[in-house]
């Protein structure tokens, strides 16, 4: 199995270290010949949601991506690539992706010094490390989506068809199982 990973800005290389524990290859896309390159399913980092979106269209990627994900391609997203996939951004005019049915608030916990960590319900897993820097939340979601986790009454982990987007940070605690449950999936 191997996993494309977003790198053009945010926390790619922590997703590449996480995922090669698991045993899986990983390869960073970087710019649009990258996309060319087979993979199995796409991760989405961390980082800043504007400058990715700002990158992903001055490096002709983000209309590709797009279309892969629509057509099916897996993705995993963790905070601004949650901002990346929303319909919607409630305090932002911008849209990137498009393709996840929510509403999301960038910034909703403010600012660096906002950031936490406690240990929540991810599905059917419990005591799952979780991770939240400068994270937005999902204030509403389509019907048709998953809820997977919710802190402190707001949407922090969701599905729906091929995208597992969450607030989070995986990637940044040594517990690999909302990885392997996604891999499980694919």
């Amino acid at each position: 199995m191997r996993a494309g990973i977003l790198a053009v800005q945010g926390d790619f290389a922590e997703h590449r270290a996480a995922l090669e524990r698991l045993g899986v290859s990983c390869i960073e896309l970087r710019q649009e010949e990258d996309l060319k390159n087979q993979f199995d399913f796409l991760v989405l980092p961390g980082g800043e949601s504007t400058t990715q979106g700002k990158l992903l269209r001055e490096l002709n990627m983000l209309e590709p991506i797009k279309t892969k994900i629509q057509s099916g391609l897996p993705v995993l997203a963790t905070c601004a690539g949650l901002i990346l996939l929303a319909e919607n951004i409630s305090n932002d005019s911008h849209t990137y992706f498009g393709t996840l049915p929510v509403t999301v608030h960038r910034n909703a916990y403010g600012r660096q010094l906002g950031s936490f960590h406690i240990n929540g319900k991810f599905g059917n897993l419990n005591d799952v490390p979780m991770t939240f820097i400068r994270a937005p939340y999902i204030e509403a979601c389509s019907p048709e989506v998953t809820v997977l986790s919710n802190v402190d009454g707001n949407i922090v982990a969701v599905q729906y068809e091929n995208q597992l987007a969450m607030s989070f940070h995986p990637e940044l605690d040594e517990d690999t199982r909302v990885y392997q449950k996604f891999i499980e999936k694919i």
